[in-house]
């Protein structure tokens, strides 16, 4: 099976564990299905604003109406089973790991705080956030991995990631918030995604001061 997969930048890293494992490629892309659908062998596209691109055959476009059917025959193959869509989400996490994932916005009444917030994070990167140290960060303002440039600063940490963007529709800063876990207890999963996007939320607060 061949293919590829492919999200925006701020959508889960879930998809990017699909591919890994059933050895499909991987594409991030720009916000919006323009970018999404562009992805060459494209076989599934989605990203976190409730967008989904899951006959690439027949519509190269954002589609709910087959999203939707996709979903329905998901969920009619398992009750034919015994099982579920909740048993279904388990199995995905003992699988490829669980992921969560939020977002928070700082509206402003004046355009010029969101280049001020921005230039401030960019100026002086935290060395943490919430508690959880920074491994890495990548200013998206500069080319890689073949996506355009775009203004967001993305910051990865164990088992979390938080990207921070201005808004292209609304006058504010949004901030993507990101955790994940690959622990086999169960449990275990649901407690580490749960402090991690605890503390990614109590840090990017005081991130947009």
């Amino acid at each position: 099976v061949g293919g590829a997969l492919a999200c925006s930048i701020v959508s889960s890293p879930a998809l990017g564990a699909v591919a890994a494992d059933y050895g499909l490629a991987f594409v991030e892309t720009l916000t919006g299905f323009k970018w999404i659908s562009r992805v060459p062998d494209l076989v599934f596209g989605y990203e976190e604003a409730l967008g989904y691109l899951v006959n690439p055959g027949t519509v190269r476009d954002k589609d709910g109406i087959s999203a939707a059917l996709a979903f329905l025959d998901l969920a009619s193959s398992l009750a034919t089973g015994g099982r579920t869509i909740a048993d279904e989400l388990e199995s995905f996490a003992e699988r490829f790991g669980l992921f969560g994932s939020e977002q928070i916005s700082l509206r402003v009444t004046d355009l010029s705080e969101i280049g001020r917030i921005m230039a401030a994070v960019r100026a002086t990167p935290p060395a943490s956030i919430g508690g959880l140290p920074v491994q890495r960060v990548e200013d998206l303002l500069e080319v890689e991995d073949g996506v355009p440039p775009t203004d967001a600063l993305r910051f990865t940490l164990d088992g979390a990631r938080l990207i921070a963007r201005p808004s292209g529709t609304e006058p504010k800063v949004k901030l993507y918030l990101d955790a994940w876990s690959s622990d086999p207890d169960p449990s275990v999963r649901r407690s580490e995604v749960s402090t991690r996007l605890s503390a990614l939320r109590t840090g990017a607060e005081s991130l947009l001061r």
